[in-house]
């Protein structure tokens, strides 16, 4: 069943939520409205344990075009654009954070906002017509969205600098080439390899993916020594829960294993005590 959000819809499919932009009018800019309805459909899934895997994408033609140029004409005044950037700091963070993997699909035009909320998830499925764009200078503005922080994690300071400086624009190919896309398929296939590729992900150890996720963030501003701690704290936690104990008891018998199953048994994996 889709569920409705203002320029933003929801369907499951199984353990995975699909996110929708729908806002097809304006190429899914990042309207306040997106904004909010995004913010609220990831607090969702942030309770929501069944959620094991998000699948992020555009309807129509273009994933996401950026800022909604009609409000940036009239909210541009300095508390406007702080108010608004400290309501993207309740969002933008948490989809980086989200302690499940998110695979994004995107077709057509990617652009400023739109090419950093595409790089806040884990992992891109492009179609042949994506167009990765900066396109911040174009107009004007700093880069947002994030992409300071994801870009020169993703391909380098040096890489990045040249790509945000110039307004640069990355082919699916070359969106491919340098890694920031996983896969590039025809349009018509997007769907389906990211869909397939979000639930291949929400069938493993889908909660120790987002534990991973957490340390992996803190590989660049961390020391050896915090590494090394990390690691050892994470696998304490990821070694005492379902998804372990299925995949070592698959492995030692000879099984393909069932990490999907155990942890839906897993009566204490919200965190709560089993109910009466």
């Amino acid at each position: 069943m889709i569920k409705q959000y203002p320029h933003l819809e929801t369907e499951r499919d199984g353990a995975v939520l699909i996110i929708r932009l729908a806002n097809e009018r304006s190429r899914n800019t990042l309207t306040r409205e997106m904004r909010y309805s995004l913010r609220d459909v990831i607090r969702e899934v942030e309770d929501d344990r069944s959620v094991r895997a998000v699948y992020l994408t555009g309807k129509g033609q273009s994933f996401c075009a950026g800022g909604d140029l009609n409000m940036l004409t009239k909210a541009s005044d300095p508390w406007p654009v702080h108010r608004r950037f400290r309501h993207a700091d309740t969002l933008f963070p948490p989809l980086v954070t989200l302690d499940r993997p998110v695979v994004c699909g995107v077709r057509g035009h990617a652009v400023g906002g739109g090419l950093g909320l595409a790089l806040m998830s884990d992992i891109i499925v492009a179609g042949e017509s994506a167009q990765f764009m900066a396109g911040f200078f174009r107009l004007g503005v700093v880069p947002d969205c994030l992409a300071m922080f994801t870009l020169p994690r993703l391909i380098g300071l040096a890489k990045a600098r040249n790509f945000l400086l110039t307004n640069g624009t990355w082919s699916a190919a070359e969106a491919l080439d340098l890694g920031i896309a996983a896969k590039v398929v025809s349009d018509d296939k997007v769907d389906a390899e990211g869909l397939a590729l979000a639930k291949n992900l929400a069938q493993g150890p889908a909660q120790v993916i987002g534990l991973a996720k957490q340390m992996l963030l803190k590989s660049f501003e961390s020391s050896l020594d915090d590494m090394m701690l990390y690691e050892g704290l994470g696998q304490a936690l990821a070694m005492s829960g379902a998804e372990f104990k299925e995949g070592l008891a698959a492995l030692l018998e000879k099984r393909k294993p069932d990490q999907l199953g155990a942890s839906l048994a897993d009566k204490s994996s919200d965190g709560l005590p089993p109910s009466e």
